[in-house]
């Protein structure tokens, strides 16, 4: 059972085992010395030593406790997360040993570790990058063969959640919701179509044709559903001038082939990696949630711990009231540049969309969240999508006494904010998003490989929060 517990609030409790030893050894010897004395005149002198003794014991722990936690137990704590990031996260840079240094060679050997850790990173990443370059010239090679083929493709798990889609496809999915991977086709086409075709495919082991209407009922596609072979999952090609087909147009192509095993909806004891996230900043008015408005929201995707460039969400919001001098100075945006724009509950619709499928990510998420919530009702959606929020993912990483700024963790994780995108939604979206991605390895490396398991953990740190607003 201590085991679960941290390396400080197990310190904490040894030495508070010690004060209670202390004090109970000082008090069994101040009694056996009373009765031994046998004058009963003296209890007020005894009790009065006990009590002086008590005191000075609890006095004398608390200080050592104090001292051992600030020169030990927090150097320990941030010593191992370090490590973790270099080991998990690719984290690079010089470890900063100074706050180690009453823990002996302690510190030295990290540093000397760390630095290994760091040349085999450097090493897997060169690897990496050569492979990477490889893939993405194979990318450009099947791009360019279907751009010869003016049919919009997409290819889907047994659960139909999107595992593949070209730039064509997207062009028709974006006419009912943004596509995304790993998103279910039910937010695009109608399901009992789509399965009674599919049904047939499975069934027959053949490619099948099928009417198939959008979720809206305002289109209908003419659908072939070729099967895959031996691996799972299959293919949906759009065929038909009226799927809004460009066949000279590129062809860009989103994957992850991986998500072909993809299946159950969202639950505890799913792995981290099976989700997908919308991660998501805001620009607002003010730091009142409950009277400011929002005047930016930037969002983008992270599926499979990767962030999917092509899936973007970002939009200036015309607050309905002066945006003041002060905030403009922080964020840049002005009333210039939000005439026009859509309203909260416009842009609120359009930001549940993106995200309707994924985990919730921000950075002092309550804050952004706020906003949204109180024009919920105004805008038709409801936010039940789950959270996480990457103050609490520091804390359990880092240590509660850490800084868990956003500045803060992208130094700590090597992660840079250019300077002219530092407070602007989609700048610190990136930066939210790049930080998390780093922070997903280090997670299942202590252990935290479910979601159920990390939202546990966090929960234990929402005084932060609490704090920060």
């Amino acid at each position: 059972m201590l085991t679960r517990l941290s390396l400080r609030l197990r310190i904490f409790l040894f030495f508070c085992l010690l004060a209670l030893g202390g004090i109970a050894v000082t008090g069994g010897a101040l009694w056996l010395g009373y009765n031994r004395a046998g004058q009963p005149g003296l209890s007020d002198a005894f009790l009065f030593s006990g009590l002086l003794s008590t005191f000075a014991i609890l006095g004398l722990c608390a200080g050592v406790w104090l001292l051992f936690d600030e020169n030990v137990a927090k150097p320990i704590e941030r010593l191992a997360a370090d490590m973790r990031a270099r080991a998990h996260a690719g984290v690079t840079g010089k470890m900063d040993t100074h706050g180690a240094r009453y823990l002996g060679d302690l510190a030295a050997a990290a540093e000397g570790l760390a630095g290994q850790l760091g040349e085999s990173a450097l090493g897997a990443a060169e690897a990496i990058a050569r492979e990477t370059e490889h893939l993405e010239a194979e990318k450009t090679r099947l791009a360019a063969l279907l751009t010869d083929i003016p049919i919009a493709t997409v290819m889907a798990s047994p659960s139909h959640q999107i595992v593949l889609y070209d730039g064509q496809a997207a062009s028709v999915l974006a006419q009912e919701a943004p596509p995304r991977l790993n998103a279910p086709l039910s937010g695009y086409l109608d399901m009992n179509g789509l399965e009674a075709a599919y049904g047939r495919m499975a069934r027959s082991g053949k490619e099948v044709q099928a009417e198939v209407k959008s979720l809206s009922g305002t289109q209908v596609f003419d659908l072939r559903l070729k099967p895959l072979g031996g691996a799972p999952g299959y293919i949906i090609l759009f065929e038909g001038t009226h799927a809004g087909l460009a066949p000279d147009e590129p062809r860009p192509l989103v994957y992850d082939f991986a998500l072909l095993n993809s299946g159950a909806p969202p639950e505890d004891d799913r792995a981290l990696s099976s989700f997908s996230y919308a991660v998501f900043d805001t620009e607002t008015t003010g730091l009142l949630p409950h009277k400011d408005e929002i005047v930016q929201i930037g969002a983008l995707r992270v599926v499979r711990g990767r962030i999917i460039e092509e899936e973007q969400f970002e939009t200036l919001v015309d607050p309905g009231l002066p945006i003041p001098a002060a905030s403009t100075r922080v964020h840049g945006v002005t009333d210039a540049m939000v005439q026009g724009a859509p309203a909260i509950a416009e842009a609120a619709r359009e930001f549940h969309r993106f995200a309707s499928d994924a985990v919730i990510v921000a950075h002092n998420a309550p804050f952004d969240m706020a906003f949204l919530h109180r024009h919920a009702k105004q805008a038709g959606v409801s936010w039940e999508q789950p959270v996480l929020d990457t103050v609490l993912l520091s804390a359990v990483l880092f240590g509660a006494s850490q800084n868990h700024t956003l500045d803060a963790l992208c130094e700590r994780l090597g992660v840079t904010i250019p300077p002219a995108l530092r407070h602007t939604a989609m700048g610190d979206a990136r930066a939210t998003a790049e930080v998390f991605c780093k922070m997903l390895p280090m997670l299942e490396a202590r252990g935290l490989s479910t979601f159920g398991a990390v939202l546990k953990e966090t929960r234990k740190h929402g005084r932060l929060i609490e704090d920060m607003n």
